[in-house]
Parts: C-alpha cells; sequence; structure tokens
C-alpha cells in the first residue's frame, strides 16, 4: 500500500519560509542595509548627469565644473558598485547557510519518520523531493532571494527620485508600469498551481522509473517490457504537458513585460518634453527622469526573471515543508515517555488491517522473557504481520502490543531497538565499509567485538576481504551476495543484543545446512534473550519452547511441538505435509 506525500498549504509554506528568513535576521538586515546604502548611490548618477545637462544649456560653466560633476559620477558608481558587490556577498553567504537548514531538517524528518511510514511513501516522490526539490530551493536561495531584495530596494528608491525630480513625470511613469502589474497578477494566478503540477508529473516519473529499474528481471521475465514502456509513455507525456503549461506562461508574461519597461521612457520623455516647451521643466530634469526610468528596467528585470524561479521554488519548498505532515516516530524530538518494565511481550486482542480488510482478528498471546517462540501457519496467515506489530513497525488498529507494560510502537526509536528488533531477508548494505556497516548497532563496539559477530553467524567471506573490516562494500567496492547480506544483518543483531528478537525468514537466502547451523550459533548467543522465530522451515519450531499457530489470522494453537503433534491439529497436519 502506497501512501502519497503531502503538499504544504499556501499557509504552512509561507510561514515557514519567514520563519527561515527570521532564523537568519541579521543577515538579512544586513543584506538590506547595504543594498539601500548602494541604491542611494546608484541615484546620484541621473541626478548629476542631469544637473550637467542644466549647466551646458544654461551656457558660462567651464570644463572644470563639468569635468568635476562627472567624477562624482564615477565616484558614485564606484560607490555603488562597491556595496553593490557587499550586498550581494552577503546575500549569497545567507543563501547558502539557509540552503543548508533546508538540507538538514529534510534529512532530519525522513530520518524521523516511523519505519512503517517509509516504507510505504513511493520511492521515486522521495528522491525527487530530496534531490530535484532541495536543489531548487537552494538555488533560490543562494541566489535568487538576494538579487531580489537588492533589485527590490533599488526599484522603490528609483521611483522615489523621479517623484522628487517631479510628481508629475513620476505619476506618468508608474501609470505606465501598470502593465507589469497586470502581466504579473495573470501569471501568479496561475502559475502556482502551474508549477505544482509540473512538480508531482516530476515525481511520478521518477517514481515510474525506479519501479522499472527496480523491478527490470520481473519484467523481462514475464514479458511485461511493452506494458511498462506503455506506463513510462504515460508518465513522460503528462510530464511534458505540464512543462509546455509553464512555458506558455512564460511565453506570454515576458513579452508584456518587456512592453511595459518601454512605455513610461516614451511617456516621460512626451510629457517631459511638452512641459519643458512651456518652461515648467528644465532639460536637466527630463533627462533625470527618463534615465531614472530606463534605469528602473534593470532591477524590475532582475525581479521578474527571477519570478519564474520565485514559482518553481514555491512549489518545490511546499512539497519539502509538505513532510512536516507526516507524523515522526514516538521520541524523535526529544520527548520520552515510560519506559518499558521487563521484557515480558503481552499481545491483547489485536486487531490490524490492510486495505482489503482485517489479516489480524482478536489475536491474544503472552511471549515470556527468554522462551523461543515459533509463529508458524499457511502462507497469508498473518505471520509476517504480526511480528511487525511484535517489532514496533506497525500499531495494530484495536488492541494493544506491550513490552513491559508499555505500548510498543511508542517507544523511542533508541529504547525500541534495546528492546525488539525484527530481522527480515529484506537487508541493507551501506556503501560504506564494513566496520561502519557494523558499528551501526554497536558504536563503541571493538574490531574484535565485530569480528567474533561475524564468526557466530558463519561469515567466512570476511577472511577473503582485501582490506579486512576497512573494506568498503558496494558500489565500486567489494560486492556481498544475498547470503552476504544476510549474515551482515544477523550479524548487527548480535552486536545490538537486545532482549527480544523477531527473525522473519532471517535466513531465507542461506542453504539449508549454514541455515540451521547459524540459528544454533544464533541461539547460543542470544540464549536467555527472546527469540521469535517466522517459520518457514518447520525444523525452526521444532527447535523452539513453544510454537504459535496461525490461521485465517486467529491464534488456533499454543504449545510445545510435541503437544501439538499429539494434538492432531493444524500443526500436525502442516508437520505431517513437511515430512511428505
Amino acid at each position: 500500500m502506497v501512501t502519497p506525500l503531502p503538499v504544504a498549504g499556501r499557509g504552512r509554506a509561507r510561514s515557514a519560509a519567514f520563519a527561515l528568513l527570521r532564523d537568519d535576521g541579521r543577515a538579512v538586515t544586513g543584506v538590506v542595509v547595504l543594498n539601500m546604502v548602494a541604491a542611494t548611490a546608484a541615484l546620484a548618477g541621473p541626478w548629476l548627469l542631469g544637473h550637467i545637462v542644466d549647466v551646458v544649456v544654461r551656457g558660462g560653466a567651464s570644463v572644470r565644473v563639468v569635468d568635476r560633476l562627472a567624477l562624482a559620477i564615477l565616484l558614485c558608481t564606484a560607490v555603488q558598485l562597491l556595496l553593490s558587490r557587499s550586498a550581494l556577498a552577503a546575500g549569497y553567504r545567507f543563501g547558502e547557510r539557509t540552503a543548508a537548514r533546508v538540507r538538514e531538517r529534510f534529512l532530519d524528518r525522513i530520518l524521523a519518520l516511523p519505519p512503517a511510514v517509509a516504507e510505504r511513501v513511493p520511492a521515486g516522490d522521495l528522491a525527487a523531493r530530496g534531490t530535484v526539490d532541495v536543489g531548487t530551493v537552494a538555488t533560490t536561495l543562494r541566489d535568487a532571494v538576494p538579487e531580489v531584495l537588492i533589485a527590490a530596494g533599488q526599484g522603490v528608491l528609483i521611483l522615489a527620485a523621479v517623484f522628487l525630480v517631479d510628481p508629475v513625470l513620476g505619476l506618468a511613469g508608474t501609470l505606465c508600469l501598470s502593465g507589469i502589474g497586470f502581466a504579473t497578477r495573470w501569471y501568479l494566478r496561475r502559475a502556482p498551481a502551474a508549477y505544482l503540477d509540473e512538480g508531482e508529473a516530476g515525481s511520478a516519473l521518477a517514481d515510474e522509473l525506479t519501479a522499472a529499474v527496480a523491478g527490470a528481471r520481473t519484467v523481462e521475465a514475464l514479458g511485461l517490457r511493452e506494458r511498462r514502456a506503455d506506463a513510462g509513455r504515460v508518465a513522460l507525456d503528462r510530464a511534458g504537458t505540464t512543462r509546455l503549461r509553464t512555458l506558455f506562461l512564460r511565453n506570454v508574461f515576458y513579452p508584456a513585460v518587456d512592453v511595459s519597461f518601454v512605455l513610461p521612457v516614451v511617456a516621460v520623455l512626451l510629457l517631459g518634453g511638452v512641459m519643458y516647451m512651456h518652461g515648467q521643466l528644465t532639460l536637466g530634469q527630463v533627462a533625470a527622469a527618463a534615465l531614472y526610468l530606463r534605469q528602473l528596467a534593470i532591477p524590475m528585470d532582475t525581479v521578474l526573471i527571477w519570478l519564474e524561479q520565485l514559482q518553481a521554488s514555491g512549489a518545490s519548498f511546499a512539497r519539502l515543508e509538505g513532510l512536516a505532515g507526516l507524523r515522526p516516530a514516538p521520541g524523535t524530538g526529544g520527548e520520552h515517555g515510560p519506559l518499558p518494565a521487563g521484557d515480558r511481550i503481552e499481545v491483547r486482542d489485536v486487531r490490524y488491517a490492510y486495505d482489503d480488510g482485517d489479516v489480524l482478528r482478536g489475536v491474544d498471546l503472552t511471549v515470556r522473557p527468554g522462551e523461543r517462540l515459533a509463529l508458524v501457519g499457511p502462507s497469508g496467515a498473518g505471520k509476517s504481520t504480526l511480528g511487525r506489530l511484535l517489532a514496533g513497525v506497525d500499531r495494530p488498529r484495536a488492541g494493544t502490543v506491550t513490552a513491559g507494560g508499555v505500548p510498543v510502537a511508542a517507544l523511542p526509536p533508541d529504547v525500541l531497538r534495546r528492546q525488539v528488533v525484527l530481522v527480515t531477508q529484506e537487508h541493507h548494505v551501506f556503501r560504506e565499509t564494513l566496520r561502519d556497516n557494523l558499528v551501526l548497532a554497536a558504536p563503541d563496539a571493538t574490531d574484535t567485538e565485530l569480528l567474533a559477530a561475524l564468526e557466530v553467524v558463519g561469515a567466512d567471506w570476511v577472511d577473503d576481504l582485501p582490506d579486512g573490516l576497512d573494506t568498503v562494500l558496494g558500489g565500486d567496492g567489494f560486492t556481498l551476495g544475498g547470503a552476504g547480506a544476510q549474515q551482515l544483518a544477523l550479524a548487527r543483531v548480535v552486536l545490538a543484543n537486545p532482549h527480544t528478537v523477531v527473525l522473519d525468514e532471517a535466513t531465507a537466502l542461506l542453504d539449508p545446512a549454514k541455515a540451521r547451523a547459524t540459528e544454533r550459533a544464533l541461539g547460543a548467543v542470544l540464549h536467555g534473550r527472546t527469540v521469535i522465530a517466522i517459520a518457514h522451515r518447520l525444523q525452526t519450531a521444532h527447535d523452539a519452547d513453544r510454537v504459535a499457530v496461525l490461521a485465517a489470522g486467529r491464534l488456533v494453537e499454543l504449545g510445545t511441538h510435541d503437544e501439538l503433534v499429539a494434538a492432531g491439529g493444524t500443526y500436525a497436519a502442516l508437520w505431517r505435509t513437511w515430512h511428505g
């Protein structure tokens, strides 16, 4: 069952974005102040140039006066460039720090997810959010935010300067800029949904490709190539359609903006010319106002160029913040509830359901500390589901599963893994050294203890490793087969040394002789610990202290191997069938 990842609403995303700015408020303030001073220095250029025009028109000015004014323009330009560069550098540093916090928060949220949730989210969507969306937000914070802050400050000050030159020219220029407002509003009404659709389509495509690659051998074996290709084409078509939609929005928006940049300059020149002819303005004032409005195109263009990136980033940020809506595992926020008082595991009237109805129906079971309990039953009886509930991976729909009187699923991960560990045939080998793969279970373990754990599970392949415990596994390093990966997982269990171990086909990838030897070795090492084995080989049940038999989601028999065989019930029938 796949659980779609949520997307944060506008309010939640906006609040989170402002929180990021507040977290580094001093840097944001510094960027704004430097930008305002730089923009003020930039305003001197057109004003001085207009003054030069007026001096020349009036006549009688010496070359020295013009040279001084030109030198002042040069100095103001130099100051403006220096301050703008400083503001941009400060903005980049702010962006990198904030992007790092976004990445760390994303990773923290993923690692805090309960295993049951992490297993059910779409792998492609999660990968897309961790790569494409995080990258988009990081680019925006590093590049777009500083430049937009600087450009917005410059634009406000330039418009103010035009009004200071002459309010009538300022009003005319502002009215002609209204076209940008209409075009921007049209764009912003449509862009957020379009970019969210584009991101969702990209995630669906990534999920489709991930599934196709992961199941390539199955696809080839069952002749499903055309079906998978058709599904891929559907995902590609949707991704292309959403991409064309955002491209259409840009193709309408940017030409409308380009036209709107020219209109204010034309209007000021025409109106200013008329006012000059009537003696209401000097030629220098007209020139200064026109230059200011022409200068306004630069920061406005910067803001509008980054507008697309801001829309894409807003959609990506909403997708990242959507992870905040997923409930984290207990204790990952630092809170701790009551700790287990003892090792007894109690299952009381437990029910659990998938989409198609209950798979466990009113199960009651007590697992005594230190005993070896085997769970047996036909396929689909609910054995693996009960094992996941016992290990705290899933929560029951009704009833309770407790360890030492505390609900197992409510225990923080660090406490839970000291209480109960689930080992299945699905294992992960990290692209790290063998030592790093092992110390995950026991960070303080010595090399002697690591090698001893590998010896217990029969991992004799360690003697063939070129660098021993320092050998890199996976990727370009040493490749472990399925059996080796299973032995590595079992060695982690030995090192973790929990009071209860749930084994679900934990030795299924080993040959029968080595599997039984490994189980006996584990039994010796875990002596005094509780071992719950989901038995697919009934020899495991034969060696257990007690056997619990499940059928159709119910516990139908419980007792020792000999008692159940003598009873002639479900277990006895399974035993006879297994022995032919």
